[in-house]
């Protein structure tokens, strides 16, 4: 048998409209699983529609803001009674504000906050229970470097993914005598429309400061793509983790491990 079969799997994908959600949803289709998305707001969720149809993947898309408890109860019974039970939840949503802490306002906080620790915990909390019925089930959290270093201007991103990369390990720690898996997905930097403002050509020609700072901070001297993360996502979801839980697992081009290059 391949352990990394995920067919008769229903995997959701929170916010897998495009970039590295839809990557992700996109990828574990291709290892057999069938694909339920949401998004925020309609016309996001009929771009994902026709990019999955493009692909030959019959995905189901639906309207929900993972923030708000009830329109995620809602989603996943509906998810239950149209599709099935969950078997898979990645929780991809996510939102970051590159402002100096000393400038952000405590709303702009609370929103990072409210979408990248509270909606995968309401998400995960609505899918637990009928994986705890069935005795099994698989919860990808998408973490960040940021879940384990500081930067400049993301004060309330790394708050929050440091916190979901803690929901990660409890909910293992909790629900793991129910064969319920859940691991984090920590990507490094991605070449995303999220981070192409950091990847912009300068007026000389030159590439962004902060382009050549990643370059020169990677091993693998280069942006990873949300393919990269294609893998990871698979095992994490498949047979083949059955006995990894709580554990976060970064896709960074080996940035964690390295110091960085000597100043010539």
């Amino acid at each position: 048998m391949n352990p990394f079969d995920l067919k008769a799997k229903i995997a959701l994908v929170t916010g897998a409209s495009y970039g590295i959600g839809y990557a992700i949803a996109t990828g574990l289709a291709g290892a057999g699983a069938k694909i339920v998305f949401n998004d925020i707001n309609q016309d996001l969720v009929n771009k994902g529609l026709e990019a999955y149809k493009a692909e030959g993947i019959e995905a189901k898309g639906y309207v929900c803001d993972v923030t708000n408890e009830a329109q995620v109860n809602e989603m996943v019974a509906t998810i239950e009674k149209e599709v099935g039970t969950i078997d898979i939840l990645v929780n991809n949503a996510g939102i970051i504000k590159r402002i100096p802490m000393h400038e952000m306002t405590a709303a702009e906080f609370r929103q990072v906050i409210d979408i990248d620790l509270n909606g995968p915990f309401i998400v995960a909390k609505a899918v637990i229970p009928s994986m705890m019925k069935k005795r099994s089930g698989k919860i990808i959290n998408i973490c960040s470097m940021m879940s384990e270093l500081g930067r400049e201007t993301v004060s309330a991103y790394a708050a929050a993914k440091g916190g979901l990369k803690m929901l990660t390990k409890n909910i293992a720690s909790e629900y793991g005598e129910y064969n319920i898996q859940c691991n984090g997905l920590g990507p490094g930097y991605i070449a995303t429309p999220q981070t192409a403002p950091l990847r912009e050509t300068q007026a000389d020609g030159s590439r962004h400061p902060f382009d050549q700072f990643i370059i020169a901070k990677t091993p693998a001297a280069r942006w990873g793509n949300a393919e990269d993360l294609v893998g990871p996502a698979i095992f994490l979801s498949s047979a083949a983790s059955d006995f990894v839980n709580g554990h976060v697992l970064y896709v960074d081009g080996g940035i964690l491990a390295y110091i960085g290059k000597q100043p010539k």
